[in-house]
């Protein structure tokens, strides 16, 4: 895999949490391996806050310090999230879906040209229309 991956959230959660399934496991190992980094969008960070504070996740680790080990994990860097990045991702062509943060991850990916790693249902069917590169996890 030569072109860099994108996390979104659900991976992000299986990653930290050791269930990320083998074949996306194997993808992150071969892109460490060949120098190539894997990114987490910062929206990311706001998503896992919301889910914490929704007691929808289920780290003991307080939002802030659960973000800083994900980032701080061994070829994992921050994705840029610029002004035309959060411009672009409300202009997404033929996506539906409200989402905010997955539209951020779609448009961070269609920007820096990244593959998503995702188990999200609409990232993988828009990534099957040919707007998104997409690896489901």
């Amino acid at each position: 895999m030569t072109r860099p991956l994108l996390l979104d959230t659900c991976a992000c959660i299986w990653l930290v949490e050791g269930t990320l399934a083998s074949a996306p496991l194997k993808a992150l190992t071969d892109a460490y391996a060949a120098g190539v980094p894997t990114f987490v969008s910062p929206i990311t960070a706001l998503e896992i806050a919301g889910m914490t504070r929704k007691r929808r996740a289920k780290s003991p680790v307080d939002p802030q310090r659960w973000f800083a080990g994900l980032v701080g994990q061994p070829g994992i860097e921050l994705a840029e999230m610029s002004p035309a990045v959060l411009i672009a991702s409300q202009f997404l062509p033929d996506y539906m879906d409200g989402d905010p943060f997955d539209r951020i991850i779609a448009a961070t990916a269609r920007e820096s040209g990244f593959i998503v790693m995702t188990g999200d249902r609409e990232l993988i069917d828009y990534g099957a229309q040919g707007y998104l590169s997409v690896l489901a996890c």
